[in-house]
């Protein structure tokens, strides 16, 4: 058989070792490649002689070794004997399941659940078909092969993780091409001329797959979407939703529906409500927002005291049990914000019309009202089912501008706004100082927001600065989440279930790994424990704010730390330093908050605990798909900046800051416009780099000259390509390279015409 050729790498049994070596130390290395010979040729049994035969075994002595070596890894269950005396691979102790990561060409890694740091890698020749998100079965080698890594290859593909993607169709001679965007699939889609749905070169489209790869065999599928032309704004967007299997259209059912409900409010509705329409009420939001889901209201007491509410979009009011809004709502579990528009959980007649907290119309709300002493104290509390009026709609802006320059406070009742946003800007700032001192963490990370003209093509491009006006906001809606976990928790024993954010504390090694590259850069960082973690962070963030290098280092802070998840587990909020904490102010765009919404009223109605198990379920689902909306909101973003720059000056010198290293390149943000590109080694041409991973640099074999993270650098444009949302650059010591403006569809246009001049020429190879 073919297999039983196939050679482990050392051959130590074949050939003499030009250094000396010891009995021991041939003996291991001996057992070390009859140990792959089993992993490699896996597919039958060998007798005792077939192992002898395949490793020159003529002389006694070493046959006595191979024997005694066969005896030894049946013991330890690496290979098995069968009732003949035959041996064969164990498989049963070295296979694993998880998920394939194809990180990049030539190899992938399989994440198995539940043990973090202990991938399995595999090279892209053993991965028998499978692709990027499949579900696989793994066999892992032994660690023999020299690498400090579990290595392996895929025995059995489980699941396939999707089976439509997105990509940029090209007609050819016979049938047509589709080039997929992801950047973790690397092969083509062929599609059968009868199944291209009439597609033209140079159309986003969608693709099923009919055919997977096997045996040599590419990839097949058949168009089930157009999108529209490659650069098209609104193609490109569906193309990005499409492609993290985000819907941009509800179903009918579910409009109809939506439709169905009724705009007016009853008395008898109100009536079971707490009426706070008379009370001074107002929203703050973005300038372009539609969905307004929180308010704020404000009264003086008596006693000294503010009533405080914040008031929530009553969504489970509308969208109950059982309905094509619930199941709908359940499966998009969040809405989804690309750069230039929303794609909603709810339809627009519940998220921009009945939900949303519009200025002068009486609204259903779930609210949290806090009885607030001058110190921020929290007197009382009470949550619960109201009825409001907004009387004002802010911007953020328009917000800050008050605050900016308020009337004096002369203690009279509060009526005017340029008293009401003082008084609580004034207590947000001791809820946050509050927070400080109890070991939250400041996180402000970047924000890129674009200048975009009719067309939805980027004219600028700027960095979002927030505010007072965004943390007042802030501030309130981390408050009534808060308190919200903590009475939904209840105080018996058992507590109740509920549905929690969760935050747990980050891996202390990772932690550390970090500080010290922190005090490389010049910023001295200590962590001795999980108690001063917060502290020491929060000087590190102190430092590096306004400096160049403030949002690579926060990036990188923000990598150690572990992602924050929906969970029915009490597990706390470690960077917002909250004992419990629930996601309950955004139900418009946030599955998770429905149910809070659902399970506070059951408990306010006295009702028992609920089962955790199909929370459970509801909790995983909704993480899973806030992940994707991510990714697609950053796909957007990364799209946007691609195409940007696409429209600067090609030779233009552009100052950078290394955001990281890879074996493949150095990664490169551009400061001005906050893109990131980038140098690849293969263009780095005075020397041959090698990642040194602990340094978190490249280091010149030659001439020892190194690149390292943080390192100011100048770099130019090499290639942009708006299908990929990629930039190449190269150092600005290199050669410059012309810009190629969307390079995909450039290269779609000149294989296309090649191949018209090759059927010109050779007219009589047509069938």
């Amino acid at each position: 058989m073919k297999k039983t050729t196939k050679q482990p790498k050392n051959q130590t049994a074949r050939r003499e070792s030009k250094r000396p070596r010891t009995v021991v130390s041939f003996v291991e290395e001996l057992k070390s490649e009859l140990t792959t010979f089993f992993e490699i040729n896996d597919q039958r049994p060998f007798s005792r002689q077939d192992i002898l035969n395949h490793f020159d075994a003529f002389d006694e002595r070493l046959q006595l070794i191979l024997t005694g070596l066969l005896e030894e890894l049946t013991t330890e269950n690496s290979i098995k004997r069968n009732a003949d005396g035959c041996f064969e691979a164990n498989q049963t102790t070295t296979q694993l399941t998880g998920k394939l990561e194809h990180v990049n060409k030539n190899f992938a890694f399989v994440v198995i659940e539940g043990q973090d740091g202990q991938d399995v890698k595999i090279d892209a020749d053993d991965l028998r078909g499978a692709i990027d998100g499949d579900t696989v079965r793994v066999k892992i080698f032994s660690n023999a092969r020299g690498s400090r890594k579990r290595e392996g290859k895929v025995e059995e593909i489980l699941e396939r993780g999707r089976t439509e993607f997105v990509g940029t169709f090209d007609q050819g001679p016979n049938h047509g091409v589709v080039s997929l965007d992801s950047r973790r699939i690397y092969e083509e889609v062929l599609i059968p001329q009868p199944k291209t749905l009439e597609a033209k070169g140079n159309q986003k489209v969608i693709v099923k797959i009919t055919q997977w790869p096997t045996n040599g065999r590419r990839m097949e599928g058949e168009v089930v979407e157009i999108l529209g032309n490659v650069g098209d704004n609104n193609a490109e967007m569906h193309a990005i939703l499409a492609e993290f299997g985000l819907p941009y259209k509800f179903p009918a059912d579910v409009e109809r529906e939506a439709e169905a409900i009724s705009t007016a409010i009853g008395e008898d509705e109100i009536a079971r409500r707490r009426d706070m329409r008379p009370i001074l009420t107002f929203t703050i939001d973005p300038a372009d927002a539609k969905d307004f889901d929180d308010a704020l209201s404000v009264q003086y007491l008596e006693n000294g005291n503010y009533e405080i509410g914040v008031h929530i979009a009553d969504v489970s009011h509308y969208v109950k049990p059982n309905t094509a809004l619930e199941r709908e709502a359940y499966v998009r579990a969040t809405s989804v914000y690309l750069v230039d528009r929303t794609v909603p959980m709810l339809p627009e007649k519940l998220s921009n019309n009945l939900c949303s907290l519009r200025p002068n119309e009486d609204k259903l709300t779930f609210s949290a009202v806090f009885e607030m002493t001058p110190n921020a104290h929290i007197a009382k509390e009470w949550f619960g089912r109201t009825v409001i009026h907004s009387d004002k709609r802010f911007s953020y802006e328009e917000a800050q501008e008050v605050l900016e320059s308020p009337a004096a406070l002369n203690g009279s009742p509060v009526t005017d706004y340029d008293k009401v946003l003082p008084l609580l800007n004034g207590l947000a700032h001791q809820l946050r100082q509050k927070r400080f001192a109890q070991g939250a963490i400041n996180f402000e990370s970047v924000e890129v927001k674009f200048k975009l003209d009719e067309n939805g093509s980027p004219i600028g491009l700027y960095q979002k600065v927030r505010k007072d006006a965004h943390k007042l906001i802030e501030e309130f809606m981390l408050l009534a989440n808060k308190r919200v976990a903590e009475f939904a928790h209840g105080k018996g024993n058992p507590p109740n279930t509920m549905i929690y954010r969760v935050h747990e504390a980050p891996d202390m090694e990772r932690l550390r790994i970090f500080a010290a590259f922190a005090t490389k850069m010049g910023y001295g960082m200590k962590i001795a424990d999980e108690s001063s973690v917060s502290k020491s962070f929060n000087e590190l963030l102190s430092k590096i704010e306004g400096r160049p290098e403030q949002n690579v280092l926060e990036q990188l802070a923000v990598r150690t730390m572990a992602k924050a998840r929906y969970s029915p587990a009490d597990l706390g909020h470690f960077g917002l330093a909250f004992r419990r904490y629930s996601h309950f102010t955004s139900p418009i765009r946030r599955y998770p908050d429905v149910l809070a919404h659902r399970l506070l009223q059951h408990y306010l109605d006295k009702g028992k605990s609920v089962d955790a198990v199909e929370l459970e379920a509801a909790c995983k689902h909704s993480s899973e798909r806030e992940k994707m909306a991510t990714e697609a909101e950053r796909a957007s973003i990364k799209y946007k900046q691609v195409e940007y720059m696409s429209k600067m000056d090609p030779d233009r010198l552009w100052d950078g800051l290394i955001t990281g290293v890879a074996e493949f390149g150095i990664f490169v943000e551009i400061t001005e416009t906050a893109c990131e590109g980038m140098v690849r080694m293969n263009d780095l041409t005075d020397d041959h780099y090698e990642l040194d991973k602990e340094n978190y640099r490249v280091v010149g074999q030659r001439t020892k000259k190194m690149y390292s993270f943080g390192d100011a650098i100048k770099v130019r444009v090499k290639e942009i390509n708006l299908s990929r949302r990629s930039i190449d650059l190269t150092l600005s010591t290199g050669r410059s390279i012309k810009n190629i403006v969307s390079a995909k569809t450039e290269r779609n246009r000149q294989q296309s015409g090649e191949r018209k001049q090759r059927k010109a020429a050779n007219p009589k190879k047509r069938r």
